[in-house]
Order: C-alpha cells, then structure tokens, then sequence
C-alpha cells in the first residue's frame, strides 16, 4: 500500500503503522545501509577511515553532534547529508503548529484538532527534505528566533492570558519537531542564547518570559564550529558543550590524490568548456600543491585555515584563463600551460588570512611564493636538482640549456600566446627535449612539461624569470649583468 494514500487517523492506525523517534530512524535506516555496504555520505572524500566512522558510531548512539573544524571542511555538508538516513516520509497531524506525531502529539494546535475530530484526524506527509532545518548563528540571533515568544496579538485577538500555551509564537527550534537542526557557527552565538539551549538539549523544556512550557522535543541537534581556542569571536560555553554528546573533529585532505578528486567533483565548469580543454595531472597537482603549501606557509595564519573552496576556485579561474586565451586566438581547444596558473591568483588572495609578516609582503607577492614553493617540491620530484652534478663531478644533464642561455639567449612567452607559437618558441631552445627524454613524461603534452623544467631551473636559480608586459622572461642573469658592463 502507498502510505501517502493515507489521509486519516483511522487509516494510518489500520495500516500498521508504528511511529518512532528521529534519532530512532536514523539509528535503523543507518543500521540497514551500514549493513549493505552502501555509503551514507557520498561525495565526502578523505573522511572514510577518521570522521565518517566517528559519525556513525554517534548516530548509533543516538547522539547530538558537533562538528569541529576549520572553515571548508564539509561540515555543512555532512549536515545536510544526513538528511539522507530520513525515513522518505512521515505523517504529521494536517494543520498543527509543530509537525505533530499523530500517536503522539504535543503541540496545542495538535491536540485540539484530535480532540476534535478522533479517527477522522486529516493526515499529512512530510518528506525528508522538509525536515531539515538549518541556521546561521550571528550575534543578533535571538531567544525568539530559535525558541519562541509570547505573541501579543494572537493573545488579544483570542482573548487568552499569556500564560495560555496557545498565545506562544513558536521559534525554529521547536517548529524543527522530529527534524534534523542544524546550528552553524556555534561560537558565534551570544553566551545568553547559548544557556537557553540547554534544557532544550537535555529535558526538552523551554521557558517563554518566565512561562514554563514542557515540550518533549524530537530532534536531533547537529552544531558546526570552528576549534573555540582558535576564534577571536566567541566561544562554546563549557556547559552546553558537555550537553552535546559526540564531538567530531575534521581536517583538510591529507594527500594530494584525494584533494584532486575534491576539486574535480566541486569545480563548476561549463561542460561545453569542459569538453575542449585539457588540463593535464602535473598542473592537476600543482594547483593542490600551491594549497598544501598555504596551509603550512608562515605568512598564513593558520588558525584561520585554507579553504578547500580555494582549490576549487582555483580550478575553475584555471579553465576560464584557457578558455579566454582561445576566445582570443580563434582555438577551438585548449591544454593548461603553466602561464595560465598566474590566473589563479585572485582565488588566492581573496581566501587566505595573512599574518603580520604576510601583510607586509602583500597578498600578491604571498600568492607568487606558494606557487614558487610548489613549483620548487614538484621539480626536485620529478628532476635532478641542477647544483647536483656540479658537487659531484658529474655530467650536467642541464648543460647544453645552460650553456645557451648564457650566451645571453633568452625566451619571451606572452600569456596569450597562440598554440602553434608557444609549441614552436619551446621546441627552438637547444637541449630542452633532451632533459625530458630522460624522464618517464606524459609525451603527450611535452610542451607543459618543457616550460614547467624551465619554471623550475628558474625557482632553482640555475635562471632567471621575469615578467615583462604580460609574459614570461626566461634568461641567464649573469649573461645579463655582463651585457650591462659592456654597455
């Protein structure tokens, strides 16, 4: 039978029907996938071993939550996702104040309208999605908002004292009755509004303007904060914390692999646009790197965190610098160079928190050295670092570039530059491809992997790098200063 065909009382309770508590449902429903093996969270990535294990076995404790981490860690992503452990429906009372259980009512609107009509009581179904309620706590967030007040109207139009339950405005809290609430940025909550939760937690009371009024609440209370000890604007007090019974802490991805499979599921790009560019894995990889490298640059502060959404952004301003460099040149298709990482930039600089001494270097020149110590870690993977033979006495695998180089030859590559030009501008400098054949390199996109060894020789000091009218200088800067003696 199709439950939703149920419109009454008397039906739901020939039905068979058994009510239960939402942390009850949750607990079953997450019972059956565990035992099924299918995933409760899909597309969280990198939490499957530390916090999604901690977040089922809070489930199955029937717990409220916290959710502890630094900003970007899919905290409200989790939350909302539970939503998917949800019965798809559930039966309330048609026309009651608070999603009323039919079997078990507590609202006055519910009671009344039972009282009134018995068996024949209307029945509606409300869906999972509908019973998920999510709030911003800021600091003007009041009693009223998430608790309740007296309503001073409805009190005069029904003539009822304020003691009468019925004269209360009911806050989100309350109207979250056998829901999923969800509380972001805990720590933000004034202390005051903070205490009022706490029998709501524990006994399910609430007090209105000194009326007391006992609601058996069915909910489950999942809180988001940033770690107190590291947030200048507030802090959990110590005694709605111990109320919360599971704290769950997250983190960023803990390797390079699972960030790409972030930023690849995350990244909204045009399909069309997806379809006619090509980013390969080395710039893949280097994007996560510049991020790894923030999140343990000292110019950064820390505490504040780097966002996953930097990557993302990142990835996408990476694309839209591709595809405006083909809009310009007529290309229909276009692959990554490592000039199109300088259009990553403002996804830098608008998401970090820079420390003292980063605010001295300027956002901009804070964004140019992550990318220069990722370009740095990658090519000392991938290459020989160039001092490496000069101490041993070895053959300079870099000779032949070096020794062009520095009879003052140097390469001039515009950010804009066509596809067949920069092919042929890289292809032009003696023992590039040299060094690459050494190397077990994507042979596909050899022209990447040729400007990227250039970045790195120039990170590395065996050249130099400059940027002259939107492009890329690469040279030898002693041949330089020589030439500057001559004159």
């Amino acid at each position: 039978m199709d439950i939703q065909k149920i419109k009454t009382l008397g039906q739901l309770k020939a039905s068979g029907y058994k009510s239960k508590s939402i942390k009850d449902e949750v607990r079953e429903n997450l019972i059956t996938k565990i035992k099924s093996g299918d995933n409760s969270y899909e597309g969280i990535l990198g939490f499957e071993d530390t916090v999604i294990p901690d977040l089922e076995r809070a489930l199955l404790s029937r717990h409220n939550i916290l959710l502890l981490g630094l900003r970007g860690q899919a905290k409200t992503r989790i939350a909302r996702l539970t939503t998917g452990l949800l019965d798809d429906h559930i039966p309330i009372i048609t026309g009651s104040d608070l999603n009323d259980d039919p079997f078990n009512p507590i609202s006055t609107s519910a009671l009344d309208i039972l009282a009134k009509h018995g068996d024949d009581t209307p029945i509606s179904w409300v869906s999972a999605e509908d019973r998920y309620v999510e709030k911003l706590a800021t600091p003007d967030v009041s009693i009223a908002d998430l608790i309740g007040d007296v309503d001073p109207i409805k009190a005069a139009t029904l003539k009822l004292p304020y003691s009468d339950p019925r004269v209360i405005h009911h806050g989100l809290i309350p109207r979250s009755h056998r829901s999923i609430f969800v509380l972001n940025e805990l720590p933000d909550l004034q202390p005051r509004i903070q205490v009022a939760l706490f029998n709501i937690l524990q006994e399910g009371d609430m007090q209105i303007r000194g009326f007391k009024l006992r609601l058996p609440l069915d909910v489950i209370f999942i809180f988001t904060a940033n770690p107190e000890d590291y947030t200048n604007r507030g802090s959990i007090i110590t005694p709605l914390k111990d109320r919360i019974e599971s704290q769950i802490l997250t983190h960023y991805p803990t390797s390079i692999d699972i960030a790409k499979k972030i930023t690849a599921q995350e990244a909204l790009i045009v399909p069309e646009v997806k379809e006619k560019i090509v980013v390969p894995e080395l710039i893949k990889t280097l994007l996560e790197t510049i991020v790894f490298e923030a999140r343990k640059s000292d110019l950064i502060d820390e505490k504040s965190g780097v966002s996953a959404r930097l990557s993302i952004s990142a990835m996408e301003n990476l694309y839209s610098s591709i595809e405006r460099r083909m809009l310009l040149n007529g290309e229909e298709t276009g692959v990554a160079r490592m000039s199109d990482l300088w259009g990553i930039i403002p996804s830098i600089t608008g998401k970090v928190e820079l420390v003292y001494e980063g605010e001295q270097e300027g956002p901009y020149s804070v964004a140019l050295s992550l990318m220069t110590a990722a370009i740095r870690k990658m090519f000392l993977e991938r290459f020989e670092h160039p001092d490496r033979s000069v101490k041993l006495g070895e053959k300079d695998p870099y000779g032949t570039l070096r020794a062009w180089f520095g009879a003052s030859n140097e390469v001039n590559i515009p950010n804009d530059i066509d596809q067949a030009n920069y092919a042929k501008m890289l292809e032009a400098i003696p023992g590039i491809e040299k060094v690459l054949k050494t190397r077990a390199l994507n042979k596909e996109h050899k022209h990447l992997h040729m400007e990227f060894l250039l970045h790195g020789l120039a990170e590395m000091e065996a050249i130099s790098k400059n940027v002259v009218n939107q492009s890329l200088k690469f040279s030898d800067p002693l041949a330089g200063m020589l030439n500057d003696l001559d004159n």
